[in-house]
């Protein structure tokens, strides 16, 4: 049987909460969806825009380097001598940075979705929050006045003991002022970064999944590992490589730990620079060819970063239809 709607008396119509207003679809009006997706799209291009400025820009800007001779480069032995250094340091710097706040960032964001009773997961994250708001150059300074001293025995443990390896090759620094020091630091400040973005997405697991997981007789861990992790894979990269370019481009937190020197493949002795540390040491004195050379090494720097990102992108979207993610 067919029920009929009731009708205004007056005009015989639905009434008003029951019409669709003219023009509108299930997700808004087409003049709000067409405003939306214009600003998106202008949002989107605005981004290209500025990033092909700061690339050419650069590119310009490091011109002169290109086929300039070796005795006008700092060092006098060229180019290459000149960033392979730093490269390296940068990325030393960056890899140890990643193999100490990944474990501890994703252990903490686990326990705050998983574990941590109600009253104690809100105060952890809202101070887990609160670390990625602290100026860098506070880290810095805090590694450089307090970290760095206290780290000294350490360094000379290492160097008596495990002086054999390459890395822990002595004599240690007096002063702690090490590149390994300098990752510690890097390793605190991007843990924030992993921890808040792997917590939210360890939060999104269906619940369902967990739950008949957990009603087939699976440990909370058994749970976390068949439901959670397959579903978080593509979020906890994302924050790994965000963590990464982070690290790979940290300035002042740096500069500050750092001694500086020559490269050294010993983690416990003084030495080693960063490229944006290097920048930022030596561009305020700098001018005319020696300018050039320090964007130049920016540029390197940015394709670094640029190649890292990409190379982030590729591993997300080759592991997200297996993560669960569009289920």
């Amino acid at each position: 049987m067919t029920r009929i709607a009731p009708t205004e008396p007056e005009t015989g119509e639905a009434p008003a909460e029951r019409r669709a207003p003219r023009g509108a679809g299930p997700s808004g009006s087409p003049r709000q969806d067409a405003a939306f997706s214009g600003l998106a799209l202008g949002a989107s291009l605005l981004i290209l825009v500025v990033l092909a400025g700061v690339a050419l820009f650069l590119c310009l800007q490091a011109w002169p380097v290109v086929g300039a001779p070796a005795e006008e480069f700092y060092g006098g032995e060229g180019f290459l001598s000149y960033i392979w250094p730093l490269v390296a340091g940068t990325l030393i710097a960056a890899a140890i940075a990643l193999v100490i706040a990944t474990p501890v960032g994703v252990g903490v964001a686990l326990y705050i979705s998983h574990y941590a009773p109600r009253r104690l997961a809100k105060p952890v994250g809202y101070v887990i929050d609160l670390l990625a708001a602290i100026p860098s150059i506070i880290f810095g300074a805090w590694g450089a006045s307090v970290l760095a001293p206290r780290i000294v025995p350490l360094y000379d443990w290492l160097g008596a003991y495990l002086g054999f390896i390459p890395i822990f090759a002595g004599p240690a620094s007096a002063t702690g002022k090490t590149i390994l020091t300098a990752s510690v630091v890097l390793g605190i400040m991007i843990l924030p970064i992993i921890t808040s973005m792997s917590r939210e997405i360890f939060q999104q697991t269906p619940v369902l999944q967990q739950e008949a997981a957990l009603g087939l007789g699976a440990t909370r861990w058994e749970m976390v590992r068949m439901t959670v992790f397959p579903f978080a894979r593509a979020g906890i990269i994302s924050s790994v490589m965000l963590g990464l370019g982070r690290a790979l481009g940290e300035t002042m937190a740096v500069t500050l730990v750092l001694s500086g020197g020559p490269f050294n493949p010993s983690l416990i002795q003084s030495g080693n620079q960063t490229v944006a540390s290097e920048i930022a040491l030596n561009f305020p004195e700098a001018y005319g060819f020696r300018m050039n050379e320090l964007i130049a090494a920016g540029l390197v720097l940015f394709l670094i970063t640029l190649v890292v990102n990409m190379l982030a992108r590729f591993v997300v979207s080759r592991y997200k239809e297996f993560s669960g993610a569009n289920s």
